[in-house]
C-alpha cells in the first residue's frame, strides 16, 4: 500500500458571524487560516487565527457531519472511502461569534478491503427471556429452503425505483451456512448488472415480534442491499397500502456511505403517503462489509424498534389509525440492488462482483 501525504493551505471561503450581546459588541478573530494533511484515508487539520478562545472543525461525508472542538486548532478524521469532501473550520469567540473557513478536500484511499466474506463480527442468542423462537433459517445445507421464492427480471420500471439491475436465481447460493447474494457487473435481460431477490410471500409471514437477522453488507457507490418486508395483502392492495417495513438499507458510497444503515417504516397513511425512519453509523473509517452485524427491530402493537448490534437507534409508534398497516402479517425480502433513485449509478470507483452475506434470520414472540 503506498502511503500519499499531502500538505496544502486552503482559503475557499471566508465567512464571519457576529452578534451582539445586550448590545455589547465582540470582537472576533482574524486571519483564519488552515494547513490540511491528507494520509490515505486520514485528514488532520491544524487551524491558526488571532484571538481565537477555541475551534470547531465540521467533516462532512455524504448526508452525514462530524463536528470537533478544539483548544489548539488542530482535528482530524477518517475517510473509509476516496472522494471529494468540504471541511469547515471555525475560530470562535463564543459559539454565537465566529469566522470561518470552507475547505474542498480530496481524499484518495486505497480500498484495501476489496471485497469477500469476513469471518468476524457480532452475533446474537438462539433464545431471550420470554420470547419462543417461531421461526429461523440459519440457511445449513445447498440451497435456499422451500419457505423462499425468486424474483425474475427488472420489475416494473426498476422494481418502481429505476434499478438497473437484472435479478437472476443464478446470483443466489447457499453454502458454508450462508446465504450468499452477489451483484455482477454483467450484460443479461437487457441490463448491465445482475443480482438476486428472495422472498417469502406466501410461504411465511409473522405479526409482531423481535426479528434478528445477521449480515455482512456490500459496499462502493450504487449498491442498495436491504433487508425488509411487505404486508400480506401486497398483492391485493398494493404499496403503500401494504405498508413496508425496512429492517436495513444501505446506500453505498456517493452522497452517502458505506458506514451507514436505515432503518424505515413507509405506509397510506389516509391516502397522503408517508415515510418515518431513523439511521445509525459505525465509527469513522469503518465500513458494514468488513465485519457481520446484527439487524433487529422489536415489533409490538404499539411500536417498531430498530437496532443494531443490540443497540436502539430508531423507534416508530404504530399506534395511530393511520398506521393500521402495521398490526397485520408481513413476509420478508432480501435482495441486492444495484442503481436506483436513492443511491445512484455505479461509476469508476465501484468494486465487481459484490455480495450480501447472511448467516441467520430469526423470529422470536
Amino acid at each position: 500500500m503506498k502511503t500519499k501525504v499531502l500538505f496544502f493551505i486552503l482559503l475557499t471561503t471566508l465567512w464571519s458571524c457576529k452578534k451582539t450581546v445586550s448590545d455589547q459588541q465582540v470582537t472576533l478573530p482574524t486571519e483564519l487560516t488552515t494547513a490540511i494533511s491528507i494520509n490515505e484515508g486520514l485528514v488532520q487539520v491544524q487551524a491558526i487565527a488571532n484571538s481565537a478562545n477555541f475551534y470547531t472543525v465540521t467533516f462532512f461525508e455524504g448526508s452525514d457531519s462530524t463536528v470537533l472542538e478544539t483548544q489548539d486548532g488542530a482535528a482530524e478524521y477518517t475517510y473509509c472511502c476516496s472522494g471529494t469532501y468540504t471541511v469547515k473550520t471555525k475560530a470562535h469567540t463564543d459559539y454565537y461569534n465566529y469566522i470561518e473557513v470552507v475547505d474542498n478536500i480530496n481524499v484518495v484511499v486505497d480500498p484495501g478491503f476489496t471485497g469477500g466474506i469476513p469471518t468476524t463480527g457480532y452475533t446474537t442468542p438462539l433464545s431471550y427471556p420470554g420470547y419462543t423462537l417461531v421461526w429461523n433459517d440459519e440457511f445449513d445445507g445447498n440451497a435456499l429452503s422451500s419457505d423462499w421464492t425468486h424474483e425474475i427480471g427488472n420489475g416494473n420500471w426498476g422494481w418502481g425505483n429505476n434499478e438497473l439491475e437484472y435479478y437472476r436465481e443464478e446470483n443466489t447460493i447457499v453454502e458454508n451456512g450462508l446465504l450468499v447474494i452477489t451483484a455482477k457487473e454483467e450484460n443479461y435481460g437487457g441490463k448491465n448488472y445482475t443480482s438476486s431477490r428472495i422472498k417469502t410471500q406466501g410461504l411465511k409471514s409473522f405479526q409482531y415480534g423481535r426479528i434478528d437477522i445477521r449480515a455482512a453488507l456490500p459496499f462502493g457507490k450504487g449498491l442498495w442491499p436491504a433487508l425488509w418486508m411487505l404486508g400480506d395483502n401486497f398483492s391485493s392492495v398494493g404499496w403503500p397500502y401494504c405498508g413496508e417495513i425496512d429492517i436495513m438499507e444501505l446506500v453505498g458510497g456517493g452522497n452517502y456511505n458505506d458506514r451507514t444503515i436505515y432503518g424505515t417504516i413507509h405506509w397510506d397513511n389516509n391516502g397522503q403517503g408517508a415515510s418515518f425512519g431513523g439511521n445509525n453509523s459505525l465509527n469513522s473509517g469503518e465500513i458494514f462489509a468488513e465485519e457481520f452485524h446484527v439487524f433487529s427491530i422489536i415489533w409490538t402493537p404499539s411500536s417498531i424498534i430498530w437496532l443494531r448490534d443490540d443497540v436502539q437507534f430508531n423507534v416508530a409508534d404504530v399506534t395511530p389509525g393511520s398506521l393500521s398497516e402495521f398490526h397485520q402479517n408481513f413476509f420478508f425480502i432480501f435482495n441486492v440492488a444495484v442503481g436506483g433513485n436513492w443511491p445512484g449509478s455505479p461509476d469508476q470507483s465501484t468494486i465487481f462482483p459484490q455480495t450480501m452475506a447472511v448467516d441467520y434470520v430469526r423470529v422470536f414472540q
